[in-house]
């Protein structure tokens, strides 16, 4: 492709060089670089991008996309300076790869809780329903059945335009995605084409990121004011930041609740640990999920679904034949009649409501609940995450998550610090994650209720920039005596 084709969607400050020079690739890694390439120099968080133009240009870069242009140029490259690298990447990325976002339905899913549940679930559904589908995820990226790991919740500009075109050549119809408040802070979002955006909740995260609350508020609801009048907007009522997403969105706006008036709804009827029956929109429709937050996780893809042009009848269906996220609420059963939960809740809010469910199901046995707060990451968090399982469990023990390149035991300092002498009681910490989950599991007995929180689909702990092999689900299933081989295989074949 020409250079100046791959322009043709940005206004350039100035093009030194050869507007018509051949570009065979696009890349902002510099590592990642080869013959013909545009190397684009990124001013990142933690690196300036600017430092590895000559490291591009020996690698075989053909043309350099920056804001700042060297003094000493290179000949035979071509640089074109812009204003802000973040703001043209995603669109250049989109021209280069022939705009895959317009070629299938694509539809992102923010909120701080319930994206994965949604994406995934949305995925998994119209695959059910026969179409060829792409998902673009926290614990995985896929098209069709092929996993692609991922890195982060949203892949940058140009590896997402890559995998969407990727999607498109194997024939996909749709894409669920994954927007996080750093993908669209950061632009890693800006060029794509979007069918439609729903918006799950909204509480206290990345505030060692965003700093305020109102940015990261603010960095949600950017994704709904660049919708396209075209597209749809799907918001949850029940939140206090639902209708403010949307206040400025040119899209179609639809609303969902458990609890008011809005487009789609939905009421429990029954809980067991097994599952829920619901009457959505006046069906009744059995669920292999438990939780209020999980019925506000289905009416959002269910009326995802319908915006798509989908028949209730069709998509009740399909709601009843699907399970749970790996790691979301994920129960464990011993065979001396213990319940073990793994969940990824890791903010207070998805502590709150994973206990609430535990409460709504179970009400008879004693809650014991595990939990910690990862390292270098909002301190403020770890005190009401310690309030948060106090609050509705009998035990409670601190213990260490991804304490990154913090002391374990500092972490949990931070987190006890929010408990007072009575609060106290209940509470024992214990640094080593392994045999906190075992004291948990041999302090319970018949009819009891082991909370594993924080880590959920995660097989790791990452401690000192090192990520050690750790599976709750794994050391729980050893706890219990049960082959791990056998409960895999069998999950799978669900």
């Amino acid at each position: 492709m020409k250079l100046q084709e791959l322009l043709k969607a940005i206004n350039p400050l100035a093009i030194i060089g050869d507007a018509d020079a051949d570009i065979t690739g696009v890349n902002i890694d510099s590592r990642k670089i080869d013959n013909g390439h545009l190397f684009v120099a990124m001013k990142g968080t933690q690196v300036d991008g600017h430092r590895f133009i000559p490291k591009a240009i020996a690698m075989g870069a053909k043309a350099i996309l920056c804001e700042d242009v060297p003094e000493d140029r290179t000949e035979g490259v071509t640089y074109v300076q812009v204003t802000s690298t973040e703001d043209v990447v995603g669109k250049v990325a989109t021209v280069f790869y022939g705009n895959p976002s317009k070629k299938l339905k694509l539809v992102g899913v923010t909120g701080t809780n319930g994206k994965t549940t949604v994406a995934t679930l949305l995925y998994n559904m119209f695959r059910k329903m026969g179409h060829k589908c792409g998902l673009l995820s926290t614990v995985c990226n896929y098209i069709e059945d092929e996993a692609i790991p991922a890195d982060h919740t949203t892949p940058d500009a140009v590896e997402l335009n890559k995998l969407l075109a990727r999607m498109v050549d194997a024939g996909c119809e749709y894409a669920f995605m994954e927007c996080s408040s750093h993908a669209i802070a950061q632009k890693r979002i800006g060029g794509l084409s979007f069918t439609g955006g729903l918006f799950t909740n909204l509480s206290r995260d990345h505030l060692d990121y965003h700093k305020t609350f109102e940015n990261y508020r603010n960095a949600k609801k950017k994704f709904f004011d660049d919708l396209p009048k075209s597209s749809f907007a799907i918001t949850n009522a029940d939140d206090k930041n639902g209708m403010v997403m949307v206040q400025n969105c040119k899209a179609t706006v639809k609303t969902y609740s458990t609890r008011q008036m809005a487009d789609f709804r939905a009421r429990i009827i029954e809980m067991h640990f097994a599952g829920m029956y619901l009457n959505v929109d006046g069906h009744e429709v059995g669920v292999q999920f438990i939780g209020k937050f999980n019925v506000s996780n289905l009416l959002a893809v269910y009326g995802a679904a319908r915006m798509l042009g989908k028949q209730p009848e069709d998509i009740l269906i399909a709601l009843s034949t699907l399970h749970s996220v790996s790691g979301r609420l994920e129960p464990i059963q011993s065979p001396e009649g213990v319940t073990a939960i793994v969940d990824y809740a890791h903010t207070p809010d998805a502590l709150e409501n994973v206990l609430n469910a535990i409460q709504e199901v179970d009400g008879k046995g004693h809650i014991i609940t595990v939990c910690g707060a990862g390292g270098n990451r909002d301190k403020g968090k770890r005190p009401l995450m310690a309030q948060e399982a106090v609050k509705q469990s009998d035990r409670v023990i601190i213990t260490s998550d991804n304490p990154r390149f913090e002391e374990p035991q500092d972490i949990i300092d931070d987190m006890l610090a929010g408990l007072n002498k009575q609060q106290m009681k209940k509470v024992i910490s214990i640094a080593d994650r392994r045999e906190a989950i075992k004291t948990a599991c041999m302090l319970a007995g018949k009819g009891d209720v082991v909370l594993v929180a924080g880590k959920g689909h995660e097989n790791y702990q990452e401690i000192k920039g090192v990520k050690h092999h750790f599976d709750d689900k794994e050391v729980i299933r050893e706890i219990f005596g049960i082959d791990s081989k056998t409960a895999d295989a069998s999950s799978r074949n669900d």
